[in-house]
């Protein structure tokens, strides 16, 4: 390279370097000390960042930063990277609903680890009462992304979240990657990461344990990929519930591979309520996937209704159909290690086991079928022996 050419680069290079501006939550007021609130700093280094017309950097340094609430709002000028190295606190107690961290009408963020997101959960937990009651007053989600575009969440901790860990709505190419995502198996509610109204999300390499579902896929959802994930504690990967609410929209196009369960209350399951609001669920495909000592390994429940006194003599109206299953093995802590428990006025269809390997262990064995109103096509391998 000529002298002229390697001038010209190094001066690019130089230019790009400094167009990043760092906006440092310390010097926007930011103390970490545990104690002092540190919401109006957060916010005041976000709208800096929002702000610069060029690539901009917010830096949570380590220590651990109280923050009561913060709501992160663009659209905004250039990319944005979110520093992590510390840990952000919630403030003890049930907090007042909504959100603890909210991104919102922002395109191109990235979040980055390795720090935390501490939400002082067990502080909260008792306050929850959705399980007795259906108009029961929300406890915050630990960080909400709303309309958050081409962005990527990468090598943070979420730990105790005091409802959902991370909540996704109206956004799309969002990828998630190496997380950690934690909280008791007794958690109440505590999703790991719950997806709605949105396309083209990818979460990939992370461990979630937690209280409930460690992925949910909600209403008007489609292209999403689960891969590398080990769930456990938790519910297990689940689609739905669908059919609760009037006008929701299919889920379509989900893969789930290369993911081991652990202990699971629930496998692979999607579920959906029996009422009269229609929708569908379709082209979903499950690929090499373990399951240790997980219950209901692979379940599809069309008569979903976890806290009861649902009316069972209506049947869902929800389509199931096009989900693959291939290369799915373990071990069950139910004899029915398969269950599909289908809508008599929509039987699922096209549902297709390919060598599928799944024992149980307990005395009463060996493992089994549980099927209605189904139709499945067997190929390779059905330990425990399909419905037809």
């Amino acid at each position: 390279m000529d002298p002229l050419s390697v001038f010209l680069f190094l001066l690019f290079v130089g230019a790009k370097a400094q167009s990043i501006k760092q906006y440092n939550v310390d010097d926007f007021g930011g103390i970490a000390d545990g104690q002092t609130d540190n919401s109006k700093a957060f916010l005041d280094a976000f709208k800096g960042a929002c702000q610069y017309d060029g690539h901009s950097h917010v830096i949570v340094p380590k220590g651990t930063y109280l923050v009561k609430s913060a709501k992160f709002t663009g659209p905004c000028i250039g990319p944005i990277d979110f520093i992590l190295n510390g840990v952000v606190q919630a403030v003890p107690g049930p907090g007042k609903g909504g959100e603890w961290f909210t991104f919102q009408y922002i395109n191109q963020l990235t979040i980055n680890g390795p720090g935390t997101f501490d939400a002082q959960g067990p502080t909260a937990w008792a306050h929850n009462k959705c399980s007795k009651n259906s108009k029961c007053k929300m406890l915050p989600t630990s960080i909400q992304f709303n309309f958050v575009n081409n962005s990527v969440v990468s090598g943070i901790t979420s730990l105790n979240s005091k409802m959902f860990h991370i909540n996704v709505l109206g956004s799309n190419n969002l990828k998630f990657e190496k997380l950690r995502i934690v909280a008791p198996d007794d958690s109440p509610n505590t999703d790991g990461i719950h997806i709605g109204h949105s396309q083209n999300v990818r979460i990939s390499d992370s461990f979630i344990g937690t209280g409930d579902d460690c992925v949910s896929i909600g209403q008007d959802s489609r292209d999403i990929e689960v891969s590398g994930v080990h769930c456990g504690p938790g519910h297990g990967i689940s689609i739905g519930s669908l059919g609760k609410y009037d006008g929701e929209n299919s889920v379509s196009g989900v893969n789930v591979h290369n993911c081991v369960l652990n202990g699971t209350d629930n496998g692979l399951r999607i579920k959906t309520w029996a009422s009269d609001i229609k929708s569908r669920v379709y082209n979903i495909t499950y690929t090499d996937i373990m399951l240790m000592n997980a219950n209901n390994p692979i379940i599809i429940d069309q008569q979903y209704c976890p806290t009861g006194g649902c009316d069972t003599s209506k049947a869902s109206q929800i389509q199931i159909e096009d989900v693959k299953y291939n290369q799915v093995r373990g071990t069950s802590k139910n004899k029915n290690a398969l269950i599909f428990e289908c809508s008599s006025d929509f039987p699922c269809k096209n549902i297709v086991l390919t060598d599928i390997d799944i024992s149980y262990l307990g005395k009463d064995g060996p493992a089994q079928a549980r099927c209605r109103f189904v139709k499945v096509e067997s190929i390779g391998v059905q330990n425990p022996p399909t419905c037809v």
